[in-house]
């Protein structure tokens, strides 16, 4: 499988892209950043792009690929929705639509969210954004899937790049051990997340729309590599 990666240097897409690269299917790995990762790996390709609502100029390097993991994103703390809306919405689709262009049997994998909500009713901002960037991907392609985790730990040595976030799993991570006992509906990890996806480009998923119950077992009936 050749898979592209959106937001590899992120706490979550961290985890996505060694689940990636430690699965022996992953032929190549290509990341899309304006970051580099600092990774170096045989089977690891980095694509520098500044402009994430326009992908003309690049758009034959993201040819051929059989899924996209998207784990760009940013908290919607001190936001106004405008600006959130174009890193949380128009972002996404004009990935989307650039790889579908080339590619329409692409796999297209995005993270947003527990407490998303498609149904626009929500009155929490972050939420209702995000549920119409589900809906619109969902209807963009038959083989889009949603992933909404509630609390993911990350990869050892990797952290949020949020200063709330980092405190918050800095007082939070050791417990998860515990909490995956308590509330295993409610836990996961990034690398977790990553086989998740790999298993629906795989196999498809039971549903389209992913909480962590079903992130969990999905990533579970993952063929050993």
């Amino acid at each position: 499988m050749r898979i592209i990666v959106f937001g590899a240097t992120g706490m979550v897409g961290q985890g996505v892209l060694e689940a990636c690269l430690r699965d022996k299917e992953v032929t190549d790995v290509l990341v899309v950043g304006r970051t580099p990762t600092g990774r170096v790996h045989p089977r690891l390709r980095e694509l520098h792009h500044e402009d994430f609502t326009d992908f003309t100029a690049v758009r034959s390097q993201l040819a051929g690929y059989d899924a996209c993991f998207y784990c760009l994103g940013t908290s919607a703390v001190g936001m106004k929705e405008p600006a959130y809306r174009v890193v949380s919405y128009d972002f996404p689709l004009a990935a989307a639509r650039a790889l579908l262009a080339s590619s329409s049997h692409l796999a297209f994998c995005y993270v947003s969210g527990a407490g998303t909500d498609g149904t626009g009713r929500t009155r929490m901002m972050w939420a209702r954004v995000k549920g119409e960037t589900e809906n619109a991907l969902l209807d963009l392609s038959p083989r889009s899937f949603m992933f909404r985790p509630a609390f993911i730990t990350p990869l050892p040595g990797t952290k949020a790049k949020t200063k709330s976030y980092v405190l918050l799993y800095r007082l939070v991570t050791p417990l998860y051990p515990v909490l995956r006992r308590v509330v295993p509906g409610y836990v996961t990890t990034s690398l977790l997340l990553g086989q998740a996806m790999l298993q629906a480009t795989r196999h498809g998923a039971p549903r389209h729309v992913l909480e962590t119950a079903g992130i969990n077992a999905l990533a579970a009936a993952r063929p050993s590599s």
